[in-house]
């Protein structure tokens, strides 16, 4: 079996290409691309067909990342997903390259990240203190990835108390709310039901005591049930039957006792802001990564968020990041690894790009970017164990 990170130094789409050509294949595409902030980017592409730098630094920004893109594209399993970390300089262009590369089918979300609660208080204007997940499936009929997470299920959501096995839960309508499904579209889910306001009994059929009960909509419309006949009488205990009061006064429903489990099934959709306090910030990054191998590294990303990215799929997933940075990404998968014992495995990739002479890496006799790199997945094999595949190039 692989092991939990490889580390490969080398261009990436040198990199990316030769594991395509290799049949490598991947689940998950987790990664943060330079930000185009005005300099130079270490790779050796010829940008001149992008009207060179000087004048046109976002194009020639896109022209550097089309290309690695559409490798990743390649690479990605039809159930596998991506996930793009950006800012707003360039947000909107590289929401429009991925949906030419991924397809606009395939757009899945832009995650708003509060990385910075307290925001960025230098230069003008506002104190930005968000970027931007963009994600992607590679064939969203088809992707494994699923858009939610047992840690945001909140216990205070679900109010009341069965006395008798102690579980919490709430009550939700019976009736779809949505206007979409109603007797027309969805026929076989309307029917009556019958029910019993004072004792709470719901069942299909006439029972001593039981009112009829039709679903309507908030306005008197007809609608239609969420659950059908047949899982109706399978689940009886988990219905109750209320009066309420609507715009008409009172009347009489039908509600489905929608219980927390303790045994960290239950989950629920993730929400399209996340949260520093969620999913870590820049400050507490910075601290890990020190704890490591110093401050070596300006600006790396929280374990918390792409642990969070890999809880949307599978524990076995192989996970990939061409631009590999402080090496967040393998650091992620080796302590999601050990707190669930799953065997995902992660390939980071990373160029030989000289840190700056005078800087806290430099200083640690860290000469380049991927070194940084290196250097963390070392101490975390070293913390975590799950073993390192060291390569220059793929192959």
């Amino acid at each position: 079996m692989r092991p939990w990170n490889t580390f490969v130094e080398g261009d990436n789409l040198d990199v990316l290409r030769a594991m395509a050509a290799a049949g490598e294949r991947v689940d998950l595409v987790c990664t943060d691309p330079p930000y185009n902030t005005g300099h130079d980017f270490a790779y050796r592409d010829d940008f001149r067909d992008a009207g060179g730098r000087p004048g046109s630094r976002h194009d020639a920004w896109a022209a550097m990342v089309r290309p690695r893109l559409e490798a990743c594209h390649d690479l990605l399993r039809e159930t596998g997903a991506l996930f793009v970390s950006i800012d707003d300089n360039e947000a909107a262009r590289l929401r429009l390259l991925l949906d030419e590369v991924m397809g606009e089918q395939n757009f899945l979300a832009q995650v708003v990240v509060n990385l910075n609660p307290k925001g960025r208080q230098l230069g003008r204007g506002f104190a930005t203190s968000h970027e931007y997940l963009l994600v992607y499936a590679r064939d969203a009929r088809r992707t494994a990835l699923d858009a939610s997470s047992a840690e945001t299920v909140d216990e205070r959501d679900f109010p009341l108390l069965d006395e008798g096995s102690g579980r919490r839960y709430r009550h939700l309508p019976l009736r779809n709310t949505n206007k979409k499904f109603n007797p027309v579209t969805s026929p076989t889910l309307h029917f009556p039901l019958w029910g019993d306001p004072a004792g709470g009994r719901v069942a299909t059929a006439p029972f001593a005591g039981a009112v009829e009960v039709a679903p309507v909509f908030g306005d008197g419309r007809p609608a239609v049930w969420r659950w059908s006949r047949p899982l109706i009488e399978e689940r009886p205990g988990d219905l109750v039957c209320r009066v309420v009061r609507g715009r008409g006064g009172e009347r009489v429903d039908v509600f489905q006792r929608d219980w927390l489990h303790r045994d960290g099934g239950r989950r629920k959709k993730l929400p399209t802001i996340w949260l520093a306090e969620e999913v870590g910030s820049t400050d507490t990054a910075v601290a890990e990564l020190k704890e490591l191998v110093g401050h070596v590294f300006e600006s790396p990303k929280p374990t918390g968020l792409v642990r969070r990215v890999l809880g949307t799929m599978p524990p076995d997933a192989v996970v990939l990041d061409p631009f590999a940075g402080s090496g967040t990404t393998g650091h992620a998968v080796a302590l999601a690894n050990a707190a669930d014992g799953g065997t995902r495995t992660c390939v980071s990739v990373n160029s030989a790009e000289p840190t700056r002479p005078g800087s806290n890496a430099h200083a640690a006799g860290l000469l380049t970017v991927a070194d940084i790199t290196r250097a963390r997945l070392r101490a975390v094999d070293r913390l975590l164990g799950g073993g390192l595949d060291e390569r220059v190039g793929w192959g």
